[in-house]
């Protein structure tokens, strides 16, 4: 098996930290953007895409700042691998970003890339952020 690739991303946003964080952590913010639908019990997550299901484990949730989920699929080394989102607020300006980690494959990471950048666009429409 193939080590995975770390990376990350950063969006600029125009909104609540609090706001965000809704779309980000609870399953009918994430159903609006990231998933058709997300059921939740506790930490353990649905996401329903079409005839896919995929099951995550919220591993780590700080209000307002941070979120990490962590897919349970059947691959020996999942727990090596995340996604988390980050919210990061500029002391002096205000501005608030997103901040996206994940893990691909090594053949696969600009598409991952190009996948999250059309997942964002469509959360900033939801929230009417430019």
């Amino acid at each position: 098996m193939s080590k995975k690739i770390f990376y990350s991303l950063e969006f600029d946003f125009q909104a609540s930290p609090q706001l965000l964080f809704q779309y980000l952590s609870t399953p009918s913010g994430l159903s609006e953007w990231f998933a058709d639908n997300v059921n939740s019990r506790g930490e353990d997550f649905v996401f329903i895409w079409d005839d896919s299901e995929e099951e995550a484990k919220m591993i780590q949730s700080k209000n307002n700042e941070r979120v990490r989920f962590q897919w349970m699929n059947d691959e020996e080394d999942s727990e090596d691998y995340y996604f988390e989102f980050k919210i990061q607020v500029d002391e002096i300006t205000k501005d608030l970003s997103l901040i996206i980690s994940d893990f691909s494959d090594d053949d696969e990471v600009e598409e991952s890339k190009l996948l999250w950048r059309s997942l964002i666009a469509d959360l900033k429409q939801v929230l009417g952020s430019s």
